[in-house]
């Protein structure tokens, strides 16, 4: 089947279903499988909308409803009611959204991360107004786990990566990122990257290790290797007219489900990381880890000015705004963490 059959036969069917289904029944989309963290997550919201009130949550993992340009249009459109979404993929809406991959932005610290997610002034209200202007209520965002890299070759410098073709979501500023690293940046769907690193169309790609693991990546990549560059942030959101049109009673329930799912995904990733790179190394010996040390990343490191020079040229109006505010918040965060 098609990806393009897959996506009709998918959307005829939540049309059917919507045809058929009770005004109780909220559908929602996202990014990956259910045992992954956006589906932990989307599942502890449906265990908690479902608890305190009488409606339903549908969840509608990866691939059900085609790629994430589709759920994002089903979301806007009203089709389904939230949808969990990187920035990675609506920068193309939201530039200012793309501040999240600046490199060595996020702390590597956990609690300090953990902090900013909690009290961003950033998250909280400045971004809220800019989902708005694109028909989405944004309800919260949260840090899915240290983004790791994934090559054939090892890579402990820039010079590593010369000439490498390396898979970036669509998304100008992580472009920008990967040319500043020293590679070629490659974008492709998600449904694309396996067979293209099993046939060295691409030879790279960067993922938290909790998906490298459970989409079996490391059975075509040789290397990974840990920058400290990012750490990988969604956002959940509702269709913005579905929310403002719920009464105060289902928006309290909600927000309430929203924090619970937050709490929770947070604790969830507790270790996380290291527990799938240790399965990683039993499913795969030969596999190569390699935590660059300071002076390694140095060089890495020093592309952030740069990247972020081109945040504040492609990031829309209020990229100076946003990002002058994400730093204030990080530095409470850091503070707050020590």
């Amino acid at each position: 089947m098609t990806y393009k059959t897959l996506t009709a036969a998918s959307v005829a069917a939540l049309m059917l279903g919507t045809a058929g289904a009770s005004a109780d029944t909220w559908r929602y989309a996202f990014e990956e499988q259910l045992e992954e963290v956006q589906g932990i997550f989307a599942q502890k919201f449906k265990e908690e909308v479902e608890a305190n009130s009488d409606h339903e949550v549908q969840l509608f993992p990866f691939g059900t409803l085609g790629e994430s340009a589709d759920i994002m249009e089903q979301a806007q459109s009203g089709l389904i009611q939230f949808v969990d979404q990187s920035p990675g993929f609506t920068g193309a809406l939201i530039p200012e959204a793309q501040v999240f991959f600046v490199p060595y932005l996020l702390p590597e610290n956990q609690d300090a991360l953990f902090s900013f997610f909690r009290n961003s002034k950033t998250i909280k209200e400045l971004f809220p107004p800019l989902y708005a202007e694109q028909g989405l209520e944004l309800l919260t965002m949260f840090p899915e786990g240290e983004v790791v890299m994934t090559t054939q070759e090892p890579v402990t410098s820039p010079e590593d990566l010369n000439e490498v073709k390396f898979r970036v979501m669509t998304n100008p500023l992580i472009v920008e990122s990967y040319q500043a690293f020293g590679a070629t940046p490659t974008p492709l769907p998600w449904g694309e990257v396996y067979g293209a690193m099993q046939t060295g169309i691409i030879q790279g790609q960067e993922n938290p290790a909790f998906f490298v693991e459970s989409t079996n990546m490391y059975e075509v990549t040789d290397h990974i290797t840990r920058l400290g560059h990012n750490n990988f942030t969604t956002a959940v959101m509702a269709n913005l007219d579905f929310y403002e049109g719920l009464p105060d009673e289902d928006k309290q329930v909600v927000q309430d489900a929203i924090q619970a799912s937050f709490d929770y995904i947070l604790e969830y990733q507790d270790g996380l990381t290291e527990q799938s790179l240790a399965n990683i190394m039993e499913a795969k010996p030969s596999m190569t880890i390699t935590e660059l040390t300071e002076e390694q990343r140095a060089p890495f490191r020093a592309t952030a000015e740069s990247v972020e020079a081109e945040f504040l040229e492609i990031g829309g109006d209020q990229a100076q705004a946003i990002l002058d505010q994400m730093k204030a918040d990080l530095e409470a965060a850091s503070e707050a963490a020590n």
